[in-house]
Formats: C-alpha cells, sequence, structure tokens
C-alpha cells in the first residue's frame, strides 16, 4: 500500500472577511505527480503556504507524512521551488554551484558547513537536472528555463520526498517546456520524488501527470489524469468562471 504524503481533511482560511478555502480535501500519496490546477486568486497559493506550514487554516486538519502539521520536523523532506526563482539579473554574483550548495543549510542548519561530499552531492543534483555542465557559470547568464533547472537542484540537493513547483514554466519559452516535463518525469519515474505541480494553465497538464486537482476556493476535481481528459469543457468552464482551453 502507498504511503500517504499530504493528507488534507476539510480545511478552511480566510484573510479578514474574505474565504478563500472552503473545506478542502486530498490526499496527496508517494509516487504521485499531481498537478494542482486553478485560476489566478483561486487559493492556490494560500494552500501551498499552509502545506508548507507558513500558514495556519482555520479550520479542518492537515497531516504531513502521517504526523499532525504542527508537529511535523522534517520540513526538509519537501523542496519548494517557487515562482519567482528565476528572476536573477545578470550581474547577480552568484555560480550555478553556490546557488545549488545553499540548498543544503535547509539539511545542515544554518550554521554547519557542508561536509567533504558536499560538491558531489551539487554536482548529482545538477546531472539529475541536465545543467551539470553549467556548474561554474554565473546564475545571472543563464535563461529563465535554465535558471529553473537550478532551483530545482537547489531543492534536490537536501534529498527531499516531496517536491512542489509553483507555477515552474513561467519564463520558459514554448519549445522548451516539453523537455522541462520530461526531466521532471524523469525525477518522479527515477529518483521516486513525489510531485506536486502548481499552476493556473490547463495547457501546461501534460500527459507525464498521473493525477490532477482543480480547486477555486474548494476542491471541483481530484482524480487520476485520464478522468480529468474526460471531463467536458462546459464543466471546466464552470470551475475556473471563464472559457480554459484543453488539450490533450
Amino acid at each position: 500500500m502507498k504511503t500517504t504524503l499530504i493528507d488534507i481533511e476539510n480545511v478552511s482560511f480566510q484573510y479578514d472577511y474574505t474565504q478563500v478555502l472552503k473545506n478542502i480535501s486530498f490526499r496527496v500519496e508517494e509516487g504521485d505527480f499531481l498537478a494542482l490546477l486553478g485560476p489566478n486568486g483561486s487559493g492556490k497559493s494560500t494552500l501551498l503556504k499552509i502545506i508548507l506550514g507558513l500558514l495556519k487554516p482555520l479550520s479542518g486538519e492537515i497531516k504531513l507524512f502521517g504526523e499532525p502539521s504542527a508537529n511535523f520536523k522534517h520540513r526538509e523532506w519537501i523542496g519548494y521551488v517557487s515562482q519567482k526563482s528565476n528572476a536573477f539579473n545578470s550581474g547577480f554574483p552568484a555560480t550555478v554551484q553556490e546557488v545549488v550548495k545553499s540548498g543544503l543549510t535547509k539539511k545542515l542548519g544554518l550554521f554547519k558547513r557542508p561536509g567533504r561530499d558536499a560538491k558531489d552531492k551539487v554536482q548529482e543534483a545538477l546531472k539529475a537536472v541536465g545543467m551539470d555542465a553549467y556548474m561554474n557559470r554565473n546564475i545571472g547568464e543563464l535563461s529563465g528555463g535554465q535558471q529553473q533547472r537550478v532551483f530545482i537542484a537547489r531543492a534536490l540537493v537536501s534529498d527531499p520526498k516531496l517536491l512542489i513547483l509553483d507555477e515552474p514554466t513561467v519564463g520558459i519559452d514554448h519549445e522548451n517546456v516539453q523537455s522541462f516535463y520530461d526531466m521532471l518525469a524523469k525525477l518522479n519515474r527515477e529518483q521516486g520524488i513525489t510531485m506536486i505541480l502548481v499552476t493556473h494553465d490547463v495547457d501546461t497538464v501534460s500527459n507525464r501527470i498521473s493525477h490532477v486537482a482543480c480547486l477555486n476556493q474548494t476542491i471541483h476535481f481530484h482524480g487520476y489524469k485520464n478522468e480529468f481528459d474526460n471531463i467536458s469543457q462546459d464543466a471546466l468552464d464552470a470551475w475556473y468562471g471563464h472559457s480554459v482551453r484543453k488539450i490533450h
């Protein structure tokens, strides 16, 4: 039986008097590659902050790796790549190696120095995302897509069991999006890393994803990708509040 990594039950949240999430319930199991879909303002970022322990839900319960979120001590098991990661300008004075190495502080603690095997770990993480040849390059010289791969390597370097990616294809040109998905699918398949990919764009839900959850204040759908493919266009438009294009 698969292990449940995230178990969200009847979670609600509001900012002041605005309800953002209403009775959210779903699970993420080991090995899943889940796309969390929803329009802008649907509560995706709030839900991520709750999963990451940055916000407390107003009601409901969240368990991480079988433990109540408040008691969960292994935050390094969850890697997070934010939407704004790949926004370095060309003058930023850090090499790719230094950026990835900084991901080790999460595992070691702020004042412990990475050991001798740190360089090997960095190299391994960069290899996994196809960026090992860029190890000594300045991060600011890379394209948006290359920078995003480096930030995924930074998250990988502390050996997470779960990787959360917030709108990771923003700033990546269309031709490179598919190879980016290939890389994520390979990490999911070969390294056994469970993935949550957060996006507002239905188009980006590629066939490499195993599960889909549709969020707009509440969960409108959660199931396998092939079940999602059978949803009518009208139902999808109703959830989003406007027409969306779904491609297979």
